[in-house]
């Protein structure tokens, strides 16, 4: 059996090509059984507990994006034959879909479904749809993620087994995340400054795509109640921007923030440098492109390719560096054919080390900010990464984007999409 270490290289080869790509010509073709999507959009992401949308629960949170959806997605609603959402914390999740679903004006023919593979159920969930739609399951499908941790509080692992206790993989599941986060910073040598430096560059991303609008085509308003926490008066609010950015961020003013897990070395893991807890949802509209060209409706990006790695617990977070080599292979692209990488920033540690051992271009990585500055409602984060990668697609002109994320439990996923804007 290979080693981790043996793995990692063959996956890296991806990475170094010898000779130019023809991968990516191949994958700016149009073909009409493409799976490719006609509408993408979010909510704001707000703090949770704190932020715009900290009194909503979910299945108005999800109401309200999928009346939005109904209204934009210029088809018959009728088409809608499955919507997936990615969820991770919702008790009783298949009643919650499916009710927020009908609640929200579709047909009592458009069926739900429901995926959880933590971080990465997002893009799990777009796999899932167009897996439908490959297979000839299904033609119209809605690929949704969203949470709510406001209102869904995460409890972590289980009380584990005898057996699970003593086993030593599974046992590192009983690590909460934050240690995990340290593991990453310990084992490959991450320091606290390239970790405030990674978050500060994430905050001031965010600030500047905030402030000159960019975002602004990702982001559908949420009509909320809310609850001033210091009147106690509720009123209807509209909530149409992300609140978690903190404008004037600096490494030095991070610096100074204290360890949020003193108990586990080295400690350099903050509040300043870690994925906010968040509320937030997203969706996105898959068909093929003949059925698209069918129905007269739009292509703005094209789903290509998504697949998922394992790895030690312990160490979660270095997820993308096994996921991404291994979805570039499998399309056969190059590092560099790829424009615009969305890497989930669980922590700064993994952040800092997957950039440095893909040897990517930071320049091209989380070119908005990532979950540091603008947080990571688990279940949405997938999706999420896909509405801001096309959009930033369209700004920059450019055409290719990969998505991946760390994910609990010892995993990573990653995939690709193109924007046909």
């Amino acid at each position: 059996m290979a080693s981790a270490g043996q793995r990692l290289t063959s996956v890296l080869g991806h990475l170094n090509p010898s000779s130019e790509s023809s991968g990516k010509a191949k994958l700016l073709q149009k073909n009409p059984d493409d799976i490719v999507i006609t509408y993408a959009a979010r909510t704001p992401l707000t703090k949770a507990k704190k932020g715009g949308l900290k009194d909503t629960q979910i299945d108005d949170l999800l109401i309200s994006l999928l009346t939005s959806v109904r209204e934009n997605m210029n088809i018959d609603p009728s088409l809608i034959e499955d919507v997936c959402l990615g969820n991770v914390l919702a008790p009783s999740q298949g009643y919650v879909v499916r009710s927020s679903v009908l609640a929200a004006g579709f047909p009592a023919t458009a069926a739900t479904s429901i995926v959880n593979r933590f971080c990465s159920s997002g893009l799990l969930a777009i796999q899932q749809i167009s897996n439908q739609i490959i297979a000839g399951s299904i033609e119209v499908g809605l690929a949704m993620g969203a949470e709510s941790m406001s209102t869904c509080p995460d409890n972590g692992a289980p009380k584990a087994s005898a057996k699970v206790a003593c086993h030593p993989l599974a046992s590192q599941n009983e690590q909460p995340m934050g240690q995990t986060g340290e593991n990453v910073a310990s084992d490959f040598s991450i320091t606290r400054q390239a970790m405030d430096e990674f978050a500060a560059r994430s905050f001031q991303r965010a600030e500047k795509a905030q402030k000159e609008g960019w975002t602004r085509d990702e982001i559908v308003p949420v009509e909320v109640s809310f609850t001033d926490p210091k009147t106690g008066v509720t009123s209807q609010r509209i909530i149409d921007v992300d609140d978690g950015i903190r404008a004037g961020t600096t490494a030095e003013s991070l610096s100074k923030i204290r360890s949020s897990f003193p108990q586990w070395k080295p400690s350099q893991t903050t509040g300043g440098n870690a994925s906010q807890i968040t509320d937030g949802a997203a969706a996105v509209l898959l068909m093929k492109r003949s059925k698209a060209a069918e129905l007269g409706v739009k292509v703005l990006g094209k789903y290509v390719q998504a697949t998922v790695v394992g790895l030690e617990p312990r160490i979660m977070g270095i997820g993308p560096v096994l996921a991404i080599p291994k979805v570039l292979g499998k399309v056969g692209l190059h590092r560099d054919d790829v424009d615009v990488f969305e890497i989930n920033e669980a922590f700064a540690s993994m952040g800092v080390y997957c950039i440095d051992k893909l040897g990517l271009d930071p320049e091209k990585v989380n070119p908005r900010g990532g979950a540091i500055a603008i947080g990571h409602p688990l279940g949405c984060t997938g999706i999420r990464q896909v509405v801001s990668a096309l959009s930033e697609l369209r700004r920059q002109d450019q055409r290719i984007a990969v998505t991946s994320m760390c994910v609990g439990t010892g995993q990573g996923m990653a995939g690709v999409f193109v924007s046909e804007h």
